[in-house]
């Protein structure tokens, strides 16, 4: 077992990261620029909204941008999950600013593995074209997605080794749904890696799954997948 940070673990697929981490017997840190939202006393309730306290989980506040509270916060852990998402800054500008405070701050804490929660929309469809920039896509989603396109394209130009055992630096990955979530939808434990499919669907706890998987037992480097539900 080991020691996992995740940065952004207020929202519903960090909460669901923080749970299926603790399932498999992980130390967790949660980190989130509030945590007074979060408190709440007893065991950890695995799917509970709000709560992020309890036994096996730190909760502390943090700034992801900032690569010096990343570097301070992660130090001492053996992978990050980042599932973070600002309301408040302009997306071209927040994902970019968190990817290179991640990998800066991760380097420097001595954190190999990065798992980032994406978005399908910014995977690329069979003819090659990201499903954001194809015909019918809603304008009013395309900001958000340019800004997680622009976070990963952060990631790949900060790491220069194979994507297929990569030998130095940061390993990172994104993971999203091959389409879009299930938000209703239940853990089964199961997933698959797919294709972008604006179809598909999968659940935050499955999703969670995935995340785990690949810190557990790492399949992808510094690339981007999609997971639809199983």
């Amino acid at each position: 077992m080991g020691a996992i940070v995740v940065f952004g673990a207020g929202g519903r697929a960090g909460r669901a990261a923080v749970g299926e981490a603790l399932r498999r017997g992980h130390r967790v840190t949660a980190i989130v620029r509030d945590p007074g939202r979060y408190g709440g006393g007893g065991d950890h309730r695995e799917g509970a909204d709000g709560l992020l306290t309890g036994a096996g989980v730190r909760l502390l506040a943090g700034d992801v941008t900032d690569a010096g509270a990343v570097a301070r916060l992660a130090a001492g852990h053996d992978a990050a999950i980042a599932a973070v998402y600002d309301p408040a800054a302009p997306p071209e500008e927040f994902y970019p600013a968190a990817a290179r405070a991640l990998a800066d701050g991760l380097t420097r804490a001595g954190v190999r593995r990065l798992v980032v929660v994406g978005l399908g929309a910014a995977l690329e469809t069979a003819s090659g074209t990201p499903l954001m920039d194809t015909p019918g896509f809603p304008p009013e989603y395309r900001p958000l997605c340019l800004g997680h396109a622009a976070g990963t394209a952060v990631l790949r130009a900060a790491t220069t080794a194979s994507t297929t055992a990569p030998a130095a630096g940061l390993d990172w990955l994104v993971v999203s749904p091959a389409g879009d979530f299930d938000r209703s939808g239940a853990r089964t434990g199961r997933y698959a890696v797919a294709p972008v499919d604006v179809a598909s669907r999968v659940s935050y706890a499955d999703l969670a799954v995935a995340l785990l998987d690949e810190i557990d037992a790492p399949r992808h480097h510094r690339t981007h997948i999609g997971v639809a539900g199983g």
